[in-house]
Order: C-alpha cells, then sequence, then structure tokens
C-alpha cells in the first residue's frame, strides 16, 4: 500500500548530463490532501514551477493533480516523469505504466533508466515559403538558413486522428546561429497565423554534443517567449528531421539539446519509428534527478 510523506521533494527533470543548471524543476508531493494546506498555496510555497501532487496509485500507474505557482495546471509531461522517477525510487510503480492528470490517461515506460512518456504520432510537410523570410523573425539573415533545408510544418495527432498542435521548424547553420537567434515575439506570432501553426523550432543538426539536433523554442501565440525543455516539441521535430531525411531510421532512440543559448541546458530523448511523412509510436522524455530528500 502507498503511504505518503507528503514532502514535497525537487526533482530537476530533463537536465543536460552534469549540468548545474537547465531542465525544468519539479516539485512532488505524495498526497493531494488538502488538509495540510490549499494545494495552490502549497505549490507557491514549493519554489518550483511546476508541483505534482499525488493524489492515487493504483497498479496501473498513478492519478496527478499539476500545479503551477499560478493556479491549477492541468497536465505537465515534466511533472509526470518526475512522479515517476519519485515512485519508481519507492518501488511503487512498475516499467510500464499508466499518469492520470486533468482527465486524460498517458502511457509510460521505463527505457534505459529514462521515463517516456507516448506522444503518439506526428506528421510532417514541406512548405513552399523561403525559409529566408523566416530568419528576420529570430533576428538572423538569409546566410544563416541551413542550405537547401526548407521550412516544415509539424503536428502531433490527436486521439480521433486530427492534427494536433503544430509547429514551424526552421534550420540554421550550426550552433553560433542558433545561439545569436533574437527572437521578435510580434514577428513570430505573426508568422505562426500565416502558417496555422503554434510556436517555432529554429534547430541544428546534429546537436552539441552526441545529440542528434540542437533547437530552441518560440511560442509567443502561447505566451511563451523562449522554452527551454518541452517535450511534446521535441515530438514535432522528430516527424519534421525524419521527413527531411536528417535522422537515421536505423535508430529507433534519437536525442536533443535544448537551453543552452537560456544558460538552461537540457537534453530530451525520443523513441520513435520513422516514415516518410513522419513518425509513429513516439515517446518522449528524459532523466530525472531528486535534488533534495
Amino acid at each position: 500500500m502507498f503511504t505518503s510523506s507528503n514532502g514535497p521533494f525537487l526533482y530537476r527533470v530533463l537536465a543536460a548530463p552534469d549540468a548545474a543548471t537547465g531542465g525544468k524543476h519539479i516539485a512532488v508531493f505524495e498526497s493531494a490532501d488538502t488538509a495540510k494546506g490549499n494545494l495552490q498555496a502549497q505549490a507557491q510555497d514549493a519554489g518550483a514551477g511546476v508541483s505534482v501532487f499525488i493524489d492515487k496509485v493504483v497498479p496501473e500507474g498513478v492519478f496527478l493533480e499539476v500545479y503551477s505557482p499560478a493556479g491549477r495546471k492541468g497536465e505537465s509531461d515534466s511533472g509526470a516523469l518526475a512522479a515517476l522517477r519519485h515512485l519508481q525510487e519507492r518501488g511503487d510503480v512498475a516499467d510500464l505504466a499508466s499518469v492520470w492528470m486533468d482527465g486524460q490517461e498517458f502511457a509510460a515506460q521505463l527505457c534505459g533508466g529514462e521515463w517516456l512518456l507516448k506522444q503518439g504520432q506526428a506528421q510532417a510537410s514541406v512548405l513552399a515559403l523561403d525559409p529566408a523570410q523566416a530568419t528576420a523573425v529570430v533576428g538572423l539573415r538569409a546566410a544563416d538558413v541551413r542550405p537547401n533545408t526548407p521550412l516544415v510544418r509539424s503536428a502531433t495527432l490527436n486521439a480521433d486522428g486530427s492534427l494536433g498542435r503544430a509547429n514551424l521548424l526552421l534550420a540554421v547553420t550550426d550552433h553560433a546561429a542558433l545561439d545569436r537567434a533574437q527572437p521578435q515575439p510580434e514577428a513570430i506570432a505573426g508568422l505562426n497565423r500565416d502558417t496555422d501553426t503554434l510556436g517555432l523550432i529554429v534547430y541544428t543538426v546534429p546537436g552539441r554534443l552526441r545529440e542528434d539536433t540542437d533547437f530552441r523554442y518560440f511560442a509567443p501565440l502561447k505566451n511563451i517567449t523562449e522554452d527551454n525543455a518541452s517535450s511534446n516539441t521535441f515530438a514535432t521535430l522528430v516527424a519534421g528531421l525524419s521527413v527531411l531525411g536528417l535522422l537515421s531510421a536505423k535508430e529507433p532512440v534519437f536525442r536533443a539539446s535544448q537551453g543552452y543559448a537560456q544558460g538552461k541546458p537540457s537534453r530530451l530523448t525520443a523513441q520513435a519509428t520513422l516514415y516518410a511523412g513522419g513518425a509513429n509510436d513516439l515517446w518522449v522524455g528524459g532523466q530525472a534527478q531528486k535534488v533534495n530528500g
């Protein structure tokens, strides 16, 4: 039987190996008992960007309540990864499990010491728009565009098969160009509206260290100036790289670096089956390390 000591237990999720900073900071509470205080008030006191409260543990997985300091958040991939890691250390979760957040069920698996959440399928297509026209929205020049690499629109699929969150993908020449990018939120928002996307991924291949790619993510339409560790975004990037032939279909596991330009280095892992139009059976996650308790 699962017994709680409440916490919070602080985790750093999706941080790059050996990095002193980076990733996402998550507080894990072993109880959603409001007798110990309003959940939002506890989240405000936790000192983390996201707090997850373990509401119930069952043989199939875990039910979570997710809050930010501003209020109820509904769901959080990073929060789920932290909670799964916490329960794994306690011996309270199987290697294949479900996570329930905000009334939705998310499949999870432990792979190579990292928890991954199922993102499903993502489809991508090449756009006719000249990539050089997109560089200005991030303060770059046409010469910074990766040669012979078109803009791509990529989206995950909803459970009913309809297209979900879509991102625009812009390839640049190298890490120096990636780090030089200066987002212009209003211009990015306009480009997203014109291309029916919600965010802009600026990326380079190969990655900064041994990763397959390095990217930055801007989404002013979602009130995100820049995200330093974004798992669903990486899922759409994997599909786009598959369409462009920039990933090896022989390898089922792919890694990305993110957040270096912000001084918040992160690393994400994806598992997928690639095909000409995107990626199937997508799972995304990474490391979760306890920093207290």
